[in-house]
């Protein structure tokens, strides 16, 4: 890797090195001033001389091959979308140029984070300190591995970014529909596997929360129930659907139809879609959480005994200032 470059860092005195996801937010907020510098720090990232052959972006300096939680196509379409309406033209041949290498990246996360195909996702960290009973960046006390609420929900949610950026480049060149069909269909998976209900499934039923599943080298699967920010970061796996933009993408909305006429299952836990189902001026919604779980998660996010607090948002609920949490590792609890 060769870092000899200018980087957008967190500040120069308590956080004096870059992270991939902070540099995502860091590029909206620089484009408000210089468009053209914002979009080369995400441009930066995805250069030979960052960019892992396997397709993985470096999380930060002190460790490359960490995970952060994959924002850059998320910023890379926000900021395209952004300098569109500050000047009537988008960058198309930063979104083409951006796409291409966040396609690596993406397939990166799915044959390195989804161990056995089931589209649901580790990741480790991902960003989020003090929300579970022992470093999810480490090898798990007994082996085994997790699967994360939030690893799986981020991926969700590049997904839906690749397939905004794949709609908006097919508007231009019919060749990029087949990639937005292939969007398509791999947020359905994913909904699938994120949603599934039993005791292996992320979503709790009784308690109306998603949890990260403990999956030990037996074979044996269980939720652990510590109500942290992995529970909400589903909620944040949403994308509204214009009209335009399905005008755009008539063959990806065919096989969308078809799709669910062969498997409507892949249906039945995410957000309703379709004709009945379209909100104000026709716009519709992909998300991973439905309608009845996302008021179910909510009742608990906006309680004071649990998620809200005078501050905004707590990463663990205060649920467990009376309930403590624990999990059997080699014989012992750890919580």
């Amino acid at each position: 890797m060769t870092n000899h470059h200018i980087l957008s860092m967190l500040d120069k005195w308590e956080y004096p090195w870059y992270a991939a996801w902070d540099l995502g937010f860091h590029a909206i907020a620089i484009s408000t001033v210089d468009v053209d510098f914002a979009k080369e720090q995400l441009d930066l990232l995805l250069q030979n001389s960052f960019l892992h052959p396997s397709g993985q972006i470096p999380a930060y300096e002190w460790n490359f091959s960490d995970v952060n939680p994959p924002v850059h196509a998320w910023a890379t379409i926000f900021l395209y979308k952004m300098e569109r309406a500050l000047h009537d033209k988008g960058d198309l041949e930063f979104l083409k140029r951006s796409f291409g290498k966040l396609l690596l990246n993406f397939s990166w996360w799915v044959n390195r984070k989804d161990r056995f195909g089931q589209n649901v996702y580790e990741g480790g960290f991902l960003g989020l300190d003090n929300i579970g009973v022992f470093d999810r960046s480490a090898p798990l006390p007994g082996g085994g591995h997790l699967e994360q609420a939030d690893g799986t929900a981020w991926v969700a949610l590049f997904c839906q970014n690749m397939l905004e950026i794949s709609m908006e480049l097919a508007a231009h060149d019919p060749t990029y529909m087949d990639l937005a069909e292939k969007f398509i269909d791999h947020f359905l998976w994913i909904g699938r596997g994120m949603n599934r209900v039993g005791a292996s499934g992320m979503w709790d039923e009784e308690d109306g929360f998603y949890y990260d599943v403990l999956c030990m080298p037996g074979g044996s699967k269980r939720r652990l129930k510590a109500r942290s920010m992995v529970g909400l970061l589903p909620l944040c796996a949403t994308t509204i659907v214009e009209p335009w933009q399905r005008e755009r993408v008539p063959g990806a909305v065919e096989r969308l139809r078809k799709q669910l006429e062969r498997r409507p299952d892949l249906l039945q836990s995410i957000h309703p879609t379709g004709p009945g189902h379209l909100g104000v001026g026709g716009r519709g919604i992909a998300a991973l959480v439905n309608p009845d779980r996302l008021r179910r998660i909510l009742s608990r996010m906006l309680d004071e005994n649990e998620f809200l607090s005078p501050f905004g948002i707590r990463a663990l609920s205060r649920y467990h200032a009376e309930h403590p949490t624990s999990s059997p590792c080699r014989g012992r609890n750890i919580g």
